[in-house]
């Protein structure tokens, strides 16, 4: 029973850490608009960019992925199992994503998503990060640079860790994010997608 206490109290940390919104912080400290009520309405690195400009932008994005860097590296550190270590990961996602502090209305989970991976493995993190700044370099997509990286983390790590547990948890943060970019979906198919630093409607 203690056991499973501490899981649940590292899994409960990483959620109340996950749910704190980065973008909505960092945007009512500088002056700007809260990122829910402008452009894509996400309270995401991408929107505030739109909207705040590179460094809300930059911030933004380091704070989303320390959210789940953080957690998970702490509980590497404290040793726990590999369950332990993709609970954790996924708790920290699930708070960005719905998070308790605002009606559980979060954010898509990427940069999130990135720092759980970082901190499971850091060349897997590395390879994912390469993905998506080469298609963002590319074709200047946001949303398509981090569906391709996070479509390709799962197989990424799997190469790297055979560990089932992580691959699974992985696979399972991935449909989290795809889910969340449903509507960006639906655009990049009608081809009506914005591109990274245009504003959207």
């Amino acid at each position: 029973m203690d056991h499973y206490l501490y899981l649940l109290l590292f899994a409960g940390a990483a959620y109340l850490i996950g749910s704190i919104s980065t973008a909505i912080i960092t945007c009512r400290l500088m002056g700007l608009q809260d990122p829910r009520n402008t452009g894509s309405h996400n309270p995401g690195a991408t929107n505030v960019l739109r909207h705040g400009g590179k460094k809300a932008a930059i911030i933004t994005l380091l704070g989303d992925m320390l959210k789940g860097l953080i957690p998970v590296l702490i509980a590497v550190q404290f040793q726990l199992e590999p369950l332990g270590v993709a609970l954790v990961g996924l708790c920290a996602l699930l708070g960005h994503v719905f998070p308790v502090y605002y009606g559980f209305k979060g954010g898509k989970g990427v940069a999130t998503y990135f720092g759980v991976i970082l901190a499971i493995d850091w060349q897997v993190g590395l390879i994912a990060l390469v993905i998506w700044l080469a298609v963002a370099v590319l074709l200047k997509v946001s949303s398509l640079s981090a569906l391709v990286s996070i479509f390709a983390t799962p197989f990424i790590l799997w190469y790297f860790t055979h560990s089932i547990i992580l691959t699974t948890a992985c696979a399972v943060m991935s449909i989290i994010v795809f889910w969340r970019h449903k509507t960006n979906i639906q655009f990049l198919l009608q081809g009506t997608e914005g591109k990274i630093g245009t504003d959207k409607k």
